[in-house]
């Protein structure tokens, strides 16, 4: 299926299995391919924020990340996506799919990455470098990144990953680079995945907003997101 447009934004409508497919194409290739997890909150700060719209404008896949993309797609389209492709599920599944990916992962506070590493190397990855998400310079980040020159970049800095990837994608020399979220907080056991079946349901972000007051300013977003989707859908 062709790409869609959701809210003047680009849409891969792919289920796991062809997201995996995708990117092992981009795998054989020398150059660096982004990978945007589209969820309804990038949907709605790239309505703004022109530096992120340009990113999602130039990745080379972009997955429906969320029920309420989902759920976008099907009212606004009348197409009904089969599953959820977030960064976490991805990840995981690039770890079983691709057995000594050579990945660096970047984000998080201080000590994240590390742990977070060495779960990945468990789960068949190798590592081949790290670092946390607070730092100012960015220049000897990317001078790291490119000595490493890593099959995968996960980047989880909240809001800043996707715009990082963008203004940095031809010196990365990363094949594919995927801004991930707090997937690397998954990895490192800082923070636990909602139980299975409110992942079933895709109710994962409502039981985070719930229960993490520093998520409740999200929430405005979200409803935001709706509206729009009900706006253009008249």
């Amino acid at each position: 299926m062709e790409r869609l447009t959701l809210l003047g934004l680009p849409l891969d409508p792919v289920d796991m299995g062809e997201a995996l497919r995708r990117i092992g194409g981009f795998l054989e290739e020398e150059r660096t391919h982004q990978v945007v997890t589209l969820n309804p909150e990038i949907a709605v700060r790239a309505q703004e924020d022109q530096a992120l719209r340009e990113a999602v404008l130039e990745a080379e896949l972009i997955t429906p990340d969320g029920v309420g993309i989902l759920w976008a797609v099907r009212r606004l389209h009348g197409v009904r996506l089969p599953e959820r492709v977030t960064g976490v599920d991805l990840t995981l599944a690039l770890f079983r799919r691709f057995p000594g990916l050579r990945v660096y992962l970047l984000g998080g506070k201080p000590g994240v990455a590390e742990r977070a590493a060495r779960e990945a190397e468990r789960l068949g990855a190798k590592v081949v470098g790290l670092h946390h998400g607070y730092f100012r310079e960015e220049a000897p980040i990317v001078e790291a990144i490119q000595r490493a020159a890593p099959d995968l970049l996960l980047v989880g800095m909240g809001e800043r990953q996707e715009t990082f990837i963008h203004r940095n994608k031809a010196r990365l020399r990363a094949k594919v680079a995927m801004g991930v979220g707090g997937t690397l907080d998954v990895l490192a056991g800082e923070a636990k995945r909602p139980p299975l079946w409110a992942q079933r349901l895709g109710l994962e972000w409502l039981l985070r907003v719930g229960t993490d007051p520093k998520r409740w300013r999200r929430a405005p977003r979200l409803l935001r997101f709706a509206y729009m989707v009900l706006k253009e859908g008249r």
